[in-house]
């Protein structure tokens, strides 16, 4: 008797995947892959890291997922795992950096990035989007994930709460601060 994944919940994909069936992990993934980068890159501001981190994630929650409770959405308990994606890796950014003042200018000038020309329009959109990406991800975190969650992801503020073990009140107040903080550094009052 063969099961079709797509009509199981997480829960029962979760006990199949624990028992060896790699279709019923592949289905989480499936199911569950963009909205967790989705969470990744909102919080980074790197869609190429974006990707890595989402694997990271995958990789990890599969090795937990003995640890995963059937009784509680999928989607939290993924959310959870790729903001301590996130946070990781804010610390090894943060170490490499420190280390990077370290190398000799004469390695700096090697990793130049490529010139490539793209139509004016299209490049002040991508100018204006990674500009937004870049503010966003140097909120402090209790303001960025709150923001991410939220608005970017759209989950309710009873999610992003229990994702984030605060209350929905404490989601609604950073998201305020979160925007104003952002107009500041956008310049758009």
């Amino acid at each position: 008797m063969s099961l079709d994944p797509a009509s199981l919940t997480d829960g029962e994909l979760a006990a199949l995947s624990i028992a060896g069936r790699d279709s019923a992990f592949a289905e989480i993934m499936r199911r569950h892959r963009e909205p967790i980068y989705r969470i990744i890159a909102g919080n980074i501001g790197n869609a190429d890291e974006a990707l890595d981190l989402v694997q990271e994630t995958f990789v990890s929650a599969h090795r937990a997922l003995a640890r995963y409770d059937a009784d509680r959405p999928m989607r939290r308990w993924l959310a959870t795992i790729a903001l301590n994606k996130c946070r990781d890796w804010r610390r090894r950014r943060a170490v490499r950096r420190l280390f990077a003042f370290a190398l000799p200018l004469d390695d700096a000038s090697s990793r130049v990035a490529e010139d490539r020309v793209l139509p004016d329009d299209e490049v002040a959109g991508r100018e204006e989007m990674a500009r937004v990406s870049r503010a966003i991800a140097e909120l402090p975190a209790a303001l960025r994930e709150p923001l991410v969650l939220h608005t970017l992801q759209d989950l309710s503020q009873a999610e992003t709460a229990a994702i984030l073990s605060i209350s929905e009140k404490a989601v609604e107040t950073r998201i305020r601060r979160a925007r104003v903080k952002l107009a500041e550094r956008l310049g758009t009052g």
